[in-house]
């Protein structure tokens, strides 16, 4: 292979016809070095592995010094095909650095072109959406432990085998995880069936948990709606045997607790059982084959009407037109206990098992919710399906009923804020044996009450204290930093929530108006006056009023005035 003369003055072009440029032409470079340049370690690694002979290299100085891209550049340069090999002699840095300059620009032209942005149906929180986020949560968390739940966590994702046929056809929406060392991985899709595995895994016979935590669905969004791919659950179960509908009205009891504690208007609860779902399918001439498809249509009278729904059943289920009208019939009925009767006498349901022994459930179940004194919330809808195939018994949704004013406000109509039901049988598909672990929960969709609170807070323009902080130590005067850092350590040992600003020197006008803008209700200021008397000023963000506190009553009082408001 013939060599290049990089040492010469005048300009060299050399054009290779005979055989492709290799590695050594890299090689004759460094060859054509001048002795004094610089030992080896100055080349970049990536560029002295790609050499035969690495160990006898010696390096620019000028060359060496080249940002990593460069080196990267000049490489590919030198690894062109033959004809569109040339190299002119090299003066300077500069002209190296000029000859990569556009292969360096390049690269961030085309990052400028990317979008920041969360994706599809996710969402970021600001501080002050996590406030809110955080009541909420808290009010829900308060509840199941009111009512003696016990915390669970389980993994984000879980083994793909463990999510499949539990879900019906929404086990398409379900995110499968590429393969990860031999498992097949899945985004979990709720937090009930993560919790049914936990209990076949450890072999639990009773438990009463909740559980907060993020689930994924690859649906369409609807963020103005509160509906996401990203989203939190709060889920509460009861799993165990017990006496009939004793856990099941407790389960409605927490849903009214939440959403009254939530202050968002009036809502009521649906309820339907599986049981008499079944029957009233095989009165009707439902094929059992097409039981869970055409449940699946039904759970979507909510979101669609009775003809378009009918329409799914008959064009794309194949079910007979006037068996799709007979469920038509039934699916319209919705009241309260009286219905419970009314069915009790329907010539057709009063003739199946498995309807007789739903609207039994059903009747027990009216009995305790008026125990509890929530009946007026809950009626009986014979459309209400609940698509997921895991549920046997009595399922319920609760929803939020518009005011007047707000009946036309799009923004506010977020759909079912609650929902769940008895699933009898999902342990026992993760048990070889099949055992059995009665089970009836809860959950309540989180996102979906946030859009509503973050609405009406923009509506009324209610203002978000971001922080906790209680207390803010400012001084009118230069050089308190230390006597300022003492002061908050006192407010910090005692228990108080304090902050100060960042400076040595601030001015006081900053530092109250930071207090207000963060909504932080008491200032204590040191200065010279304060430190000679032995007090603290302490002033109401508020009224503006100034008291000044002896040094050792100030945690005392800043802690009385917390109480009291």
């Amino acid at each position: 292979m013939p060599s290049l003369n990089l040492r010469g003055r005048g300009s060299v072009c050399e054009i290779w016809n005979r055989s492709p440029p290799s590695l050594d032409l890299g090689l004759c470079l460094f060859k054509a070095v001048h002795p004094s340049w610089g030992p080896t370690g100055l080349v970049p690694r990536s560029f002295a592995c790609c050499l035969e002979k690495p160990a006898s290299c010696r390096t620019m100085p000028q060359l060496g010094l080249l940002h990593g891209r460069a080196w990267a550049a000049l490489l590919g340069q030198l690894r062109q095909p033959a004809r569109a090999l040339c190299v002119r002699t090299v003066h300077s840095h500069s002209q190296v650095g000029e000859a990569v300059l556009t292969s360096q620009l390049k690269p961030h032209q085309e990052k400028s072109n990317v979008i920041i942005k969360t994706p599809k149906g996710t969402r970021d929180f600001s501080p002050q959406q996590m406030v809110v986020r955080e009541k909420i949560l808290n009010i829900i968390v308060s509840c199941f432990k009111r009512h003696g739940a016990k915390g669970l966590d389980t993994p984000a994702f879980e083994l793909k085998e463990m999510l499949t046929k539990k879900y019906g056809e929404d086990s398409g929406f379900i995110y499968d995880l590429q393969d990860q060392g031999g498992e097949l991985l899945s985004l979990r899709y709720d937090l009930t069936v993560p919790f049914a595995r936990y209990m076949a895994m450890n072999k639990l016979k009773t438990m009463k948990r909740y559980h907060v935590g993020k689930v994924w669905r690859r649906e369409s969004p609807a963020v103005v709606q509160g509906r996401f791919r990203e989203f939190c659950q709060c889920d509460f179960d009861i799993a165990g045997h017990f006496d009939p509908m004793i856990p099941d009205a407790e389960c409605l009891k927490i849903i009214c607790e939440i959403l009254s504690a939530l202050q968002l208007g009036d809502f009521l609860i649906k309820v339907n059982h599986r049981r008499i779902l079944v029957g009233m399918f095989a009165v009707c001439g439902v094929p059992e084959s097409k039981f869970h498809a055409i449940c699946s249509s039904i759970d979507k009278l909510d979101k669609m009407s009775w003809k378009d729904v009918r329409h799914e059943m008959v064009a794309k289920k194949g079910l007979a037109p006037e068996v799709a009208d007979r469920i038509g019939d039934y699916v319209q009925c919705h009241g309260g206990v009286s219905l419970v009767e009314q069915m009790f006498q329907d010539p057709r349901l009063s003739l199946n098992k498995q309807a007789l022994e739903g609207l039994g459930d059903l009747k027990l179940l009216f009995e305790y919710l008026t125990l509890f004194g929530i009946k007026e919330k809950v009626y009986f809808d014979l459309s209400l399906a609940r698509g997921l195939e895991y549920y046997t018994g009595v399922i319920y949704e609760a929803v939020l009923r518009p005011t007047p004013a707000q009946a036309e406000e799009e923004a506010l109509n977020v759909g079912t804020v609650a929902a769940g039901g008895r699933y009898d049988g999902l342990v026992s598909m993760f048990n070889p044996n099949g055992h059995k672990v009665p089970c009836v929960g809860l959950s309540i969709g989180v996102e979906r009450l946030f859009s509503i609170v973050e609405q009406r807070m923009k509506t009324f323009g209610e203002m978000i204290q971001t922080t906790e902080t209680q207390v803010f130590v400012a001084t009118p005067q230069k050089n308190f930093l230390q006597e300022r850092l003492k002061l908050i350590a006192e407010l910090w040992d005692a228990g108080i929530k304090a902050e100060l600003m960042y400076k040595n020197n601030p001015k006081l006008l900053k530092q109250l108006h930071y207090c207000e803008n963060l909504g932080i209700p008491l200032v204590v200021i040191i200065g010279e006056q304060e430190l000679k008397e032995g007090v603290i000023k302490l002033r109401s963000v508020a009224t503006r009023e100034e008291v000044a506190i002896k040094r050792e009553n100030l945690v005392a009082e800043i802690q009385k005035r917390l109480y009291d408001s």
